[in-house]
């Protein structure tokens, strides 16, 4: 190898930093976006594409966020869309669809898109836009050149003249003031932008720069945070081996009650209560939410279904997989807060035994399967109706579940020295860094099979294409513990009623007194056996299984008697508890699983 000097290097290095500034300042699609009228909730936004070869191009607006499987519509908010060419002369279009506007190019090199987006829906997938600060969903803000979702981009941001900061995960560019670049329009669509005076400190971790933006104001330790965070950080990139990025961003908006998250590829949004910081349960919970988001870094964001990428912005993109991208990140989130000694093994067992009776006390866990579950999110889990609890059930909650007994399983098999973990490190570094690509349903059964030593042919058939309850005697015996039922509500009437306070029923569980006796969601409820009754649950409480009550309701301004025989209560109360005397082995598992 020839020795080069330091001059030489120097050279070599400057040379390559103007060639990169070049390539990101000579893109073919350059992005304006300020904020004339930010108390109005808009954002205005200019897109100028150079270099037309062709005699018509095809803007899009993507109709659904990746990571909230639900199409949005994002075009709905768009206004006063206009097209001019270089010397500001109007240019033709027309709109083709609900979210595609056609250009006539011919003869033109360039031109400038201008349009408006109203901005004002809290939550952490689309854009909000007041007088305090803008956060930008790019799903919802940016289009992108039909078949030309490969061109990088540069975003320029102009503030409102209050505001002083821009946050986002996109790369600066050298020289110019807020000015970012994409290489590609999956980077652009899954980096959000916050714009205002939102309170940004850092930590590092892992060897990687973290930022975060606290917008909205609050009570949070900023040290205290520092520390909790790089702790999360630090655990979870353990478990892969490496940490993808080399800067991270962490944007949290805190409102008077707020939550949820959405993980992008190198940051995430996030919803927290604002004065919720010094409360220790609330406390507890934000650092979920912050190790269930920064674990999708790997999980989901690289480690993905195979029908997770590269996306199709125009339409759902279906998968059955989302008890792992989703499920499993659930159950890691609990684990990791339980790892950084956040929260006890107790309380561990805890959330776990909540999910249990959570999912068996749910009647829509003997109707939809899981796989199910994953691939019917977009006309289902994100569109819930007063009956969606009799025939759906959550991915997340059971694709714990599922992590949770596969964890043991590999524990158990492995007599400690592998987990879920290795299985997880192991498929991301065969999909995602060895062949480039997701995962098929069958390609992570086989990863499965592989760690817990197990033909998972029947474990699939029952418990992720089925609907049969999870054998957790046998799984949580391997760590010496056991599933207990303690109901003590065998005699006790159960109506199956949920009440608004409006009077008016929101919820008839299926198979319950009021489902089989037909009281119906939107009945008001005027009496019970004649009584002018304030609290129905605790009226029906103190009657008799198999009584009958005369109910006078009020339906769609008819008034009808419904007479119900009480049923026993359905639910069940399970607990998890140690065995009297477990063997070494079981102790070892417990040690293992709960990093005791």
């Amino acid at each position: 190898m020839t020795k080069l000097t330091f001059k030489t290097l120097l050279f070599f290095a400057i040379a390559f930093m103007t060639i990169n500034t070049q390539a990101q300042t000579s893109t073919n699609i350059q992005f304006q976006v300020s904020f004339t009228e930010p108390q109005a909730h808009y954002a205005d936004v200019e897109m100028t594409i150079s270099n037309i070869k062709k005699d018509e191009i095809i803007v899009k607006m993507p109709v659904w966020a990746p990571g909230s499987y639900l199409v949005r519509e994002f075009s709905k908010n768009v206004e006063s869309f206009t097209v001019a060419t270089a010397d500001k002369s109007p240019l033709s279009y027309e709109k083709t669809n609900k979210n595609a506007w056609k250009i006539n190019t011919k003869g033109k090199n360039s031109v400038k898109i201008s349009y408006r987006v109203y901005s004002f829906e809290i939550s952490v997938r689309t854009s909000f836009i007041d007088t305090d600060h803008a956060f930008l969903s790019p799903t919802g803000i940016f289009m992108y050149v039909d078949g030309a979702l490969e061109d990088a981009s540069t975003v320029t941001i102009i503030p409102h003249k209050n505001w002083k900061k821009v946050s986002t995960g996109l790369e600066p560019v050298a020289g110019k003031n807020f000015t970012y670049y994409a290489k590609n329009f999956d980077w652009l669509f899954d980096s959000p932008i916050e714009v205002g005076n939102q309170d940004v400190f850092e930590f590092t971790a892992a060897g990687v720069r973290h930022e975060v933006a606290m917008a909205g104001g609050g009570n949070y330790d900023k040290e205290k945070l520092k520390i909790d965070m790089a702790k999360i950080v630090e655990k979870e990139t353990a478990i892969f081996g490496e940490n993808p990025n080399k800067y991270y961003l962490f944007i949290v908006h805190n409102y008077q009650n707020g939550g949820g998250g959405l993980e992008h590829l190198n940051s995430t949004v996030l919803g927290a209560k604002r004065m919720g910081y010094d409360d220790i349960k609330t406390y507890k919970g934000f650092l979920g939410l912050v190790a269930h988001e920064y674990f999708h870094l790997w999980n989901v964001k690289r480690l993905r279904p195979i029908n997770l990428g590269p996306f199709d912005y125009d339409n759902e993109n279906y998968t059955t997989n989302l008890w792992i991208a989703e499920g499993f990140t659930a159950y890691y989130d609990n684990l990791i807060v339980e790892r950084i000694k956040a929260t006890t093994p107790d309380e561990f067992l805890a959330t776990l035994e909540s999910d249990i009776n959570s999912i068996y006390n749910q009647q829509g866990n003997k109707i939809q399967p899981i796989s199910q579950s994953s691939f019917d999110a977009w006309i289902k889990y994100y569109r819930p109706n007063e009956n969606s609890s009799n025939t759906t059930i959550s991915y997340y909650n059971k694709g714990s579940l599922i992590a949770s007994i596969l964890d043991l399983a590999i524990i158990n098999h492995s007599k400690g020295t592998q987990s879920l973990d290795d299985a997880l490190k192991f498929a991301y570094n065969d999909f995602y860094k060895k062949k480039g690509r997701g995962y098929t349903d069958a390609e992570m059964k086989v990863v499965f099979e592989k760690f817990t030593g197990e033909n998972l042919d029947q474990f699939y058939i029952d418990y992720i294409n089925g609907t049969e309850n999870f054998d957790f005697q046998k799984y949580l015996g391997y760590a010496g513990l056991k599933l207990s039922d303690k109901t003590r509500t065998a005699n006790q009437p159960y109506l199956g009623l949920i009440i608004g306070k409006d009077g008016k029923i929101t919820n008839v569980a299926r198979g319950s007194s009021a489902w089989d006796d037909g009281l119906n969601v939107n009945d008001e409820i005027l009496t019970v056996n004649g009584e002018r009754v304030i609290d129905v649950l605790a009226y029906v409480a103190g009657e008799k299984v198999n009584q009958d009550l005369d109910f006078l309701i009020n339906r769609d301004g008819l008034v009808k008697t419904i007479k119900v025989k009480l049923k026993a209560a359905q639910t069940k109360n399970w607990q998890i508890e140690q065995m009297e005397k477990p063997t070494q082995a079981q102790k070892a598992v417990l040690e293992k699983w709960l990093s005791l």
